[in-house]
């Protein structure tokens, strides 16, 4: 991603939480309900969301006794979430920070014991940044922890249109969203074990998402 699309993108999701807050609305995910099972099978007990905007999933992993810690590139968002923590008696269970994942993760090595991203590697990431990521967060994860991740791809209906930005990126009213091809989810999951792989729906589009699970070896 270039510096100026980098720019303008945390400039557009700033102003869009301010102008809609809690615009994804309350309840979590379903892929974070997916990962929270996953999760609590595992025996996890601290859990990282990368891109964790307004927070409906944070507060899901934290309601359900999860340590959470909650990474976003938008302060507003993370104020917001704050304000819910507060209000629904989990902000023991929640941490927050401002963080742009284009640079390191600001935690220690084997530090979680799982990371959930939902659409946030498909953002406007290049190739070589989304590896940056990946390598990054098998680096904080614990042996045998899981990183679950879920991405728009190239069966979906906005990719090849919109606005180009190369390396299949792709804008459409102001989002640029990075399209994952099959070539880069296994890329991805190279010194991993690949656990799932699941093809979703989700929005009024539809987007056509993967939902990838996969695990760092012990």
């Amino acid at each position: 991603m270039t510096a100026d699309l980098g720019q303008a993108q945390h400039t557009h999701w700033q102003s869009v939480y301010q102008a809609n807050p809690h615009m994804y609305g309350d309840q979590p995910s379903e892929p974070a309900q997916y990962a929270a099972e996953v999760f609590a099978a595992e025996g996890a007990t601290g859990v990282l969301e990368l891109g964790a905007g307004h927070g409906r999933d944070s507060l899901s992993f934290a309601r359900r006794g999860f340590s959470v810690r909650a990474l976003d590139f938008s302060p507003e968002a993370l104020e917001q979430l704050r304000v819910r923590a507060r209000q629904d008696g989990v902000s023991d269970h929640l941490t927050t920070t401002v963080h742009d994942v284009r640079a390191p993760i600001p935690l220690p090595d084997g530090s979680v014991d799982g990371v959930f991203a939902h659409m946030l590697l498909c953002m406007a990431l290049s190739t070589a940044e989304i590896h940056a990521l990946v390598a990054d967060v098998r680096r904080v994860l614990r042996p045998g922890g899981t990183l679950i991740y879920t991405v728009r791809y190239t069966g979906d209906a906005h990719y090849g249109t919109g606005i180009a930005h190369g390396d299949d990126i792709y804008e459409h009213g102001g989002f640029a969203v990075h399209f994952f091809d099959s070539a880069l989810v296994d890329a991805l999951a190279q010194q991993w074990e690949l656990r799932e792989v699941h093809a979703f729906e989700e929005g009024e589009l539809p987007r056509r998402l993967w939902r990838v699970r996969q695990t760092k070896p012990r």
